[in-house]
């Protein structure tokens, strides 16, 4: 069998889709499984070792380009393919699979995507709490699955793995002292500062860890360098030896290794913490508006922080600096005495 997966356009999603592919896997062991998605996931998917091969989508994320996507089916018709899964809920994202005329395809109805897909499921949302539930179901006959209680578990969740050799290497390259162990943080959020723990927490913490023997990196796009550095700025110049801002500095490929290189890591909800998770990193996962209720982190060595309970708004924070009152709450005490324990339990284990 050949398949072909359309996936999503956000890292949190694209990691959470490796959940399907390990359970197509192990369904159908000789399945062929190629992934058409924006090329900046090719690092990720080339550690999915479900995946035979990345096809870039060439199409930004909201364009329609109606002739393009019929283009790139027609392309994609000798390829063989038996069967498509459609991740994203879109109109355009059914495109292609139904230009390549590949016999089953396979999706969640989302945009009333009649025709496109002939193999349409209708969501119940309650019935399917967390998305990673409704990637997995779409492995299975939907006559077989009601409800996510339907589905086997344990759920295979995303696993990525990284060689000493390769950490050893980068941490060379980036000329990182391996002596004091490493927590990373990850103070970027995409939504912006409603989503993100306050940089003055993150440096409370950060000067405590490194007075206790570690070393902090901090982890994010070029849109976090702004805030990698008032965290650092926030430390004593004694301190600051210890912590550095990779924000911006790393491609995704290098951020998936170094993240692996550490002791642990504290985050925002954001795709370097579905990252952190699959590399199977202790994890601290820091929620304020967002809620874990329906994109956790799929593992189980983190703990999630959070307040509040509920949906709540994320564009912006209530708080001074557009932070999120809930995540103002948030100490960075009770954020290193949960730290401690993980920590503490991964090297009993």
């Amino acid at each position: 069998m050949k398949i072909l997966v359309i996936g999503p356009s956000w890292v949190g999603d694209m990691m959470m889709s490796q959940s399907l592919y390990r359970t197509l896997k192990a369904r159908y062991p000789q399945a062929i499984i190629d992934v058409m998605a924006p090329a900046w996931c090719r690092p990720l998917l080339a550690r999915m070792p479900e995946v035979n091969e990345a096809i870039a989508m060439p199409l930004g994320h909201g364009a329609l380009e109606f002739g393009e996507r019929r283009r790139l089916g027609h392309s994609l018709r000798n390829k063989g393919y038996d069967r498509a899964y459609i991740l994203p809920n879109s109109f355009k994202s059914a495109l292609v699979p139904f230009f390549a005329g590949i016999s089953q395809r396979v999706g969640w109805r989302g945009e009333m995507r009649y025709g496109l897909l002939n193999d349409i499921r209708v969501l119940d949302k309650p019935a399917f709490p967390l998305m990673v539930q409704r990637y997995v179901a779409l492995a299975y006959d939907k006559s077989q699955i009601a409800s996510a209680k339907d589905l086997p578990q344990p759920l295979l969740w995303p696993k990525l793995s990284v060689t000493e050799d390769e950490q050893a290497r980068l941490c060379s390259t980036f000329s990182l002292d391996r002596t004091r162990p490493i927590i990373g943080f990850c103070p970027g959020a995409e939504f912006g500062p409603a989503k993100r723990w306050p940089h003055y927490h993150y440096a409370t913490l950060a000067g405590k860890l490194i007075d206790n023997g570690y070393q902090v990196i901090l982890f994010g796009s070029a849109k976090d360098k702004e805030a990698g550095n008032d965290i650092l700025a926030a430390l004593s110049s004694s301190q600051q030896v210890w912590c550095r801002n990779l924000a911006g500095e790393t491609q995704l490929e290098q951020a998936v290794i170094l993240l692996s290189a550490c002791q642990a890591v504290v985050t925002n909800d954001s795709g370097l913490m579905h990252i952190a998770a699959a590399l199977g990193r202790p994890l601290v996962a820091l929620y304020g508006p967002s809620s874990p209720d329906f994109t956790p982190p799929l593992s189980y060595q983190a703990k999630v922080i959070r307040l509040i309970e509920g949906y709540h708004k994320v564009r912006k924070g209530d708080g001074a600096e557009g932070y999120h009152q809930s995540l103002i709450d948030i100490t960075p005490d009770s954020v290193l005495a949960t730290l401690t324990d993980l920590l503490t339990s991964s090297k009993d284990n």
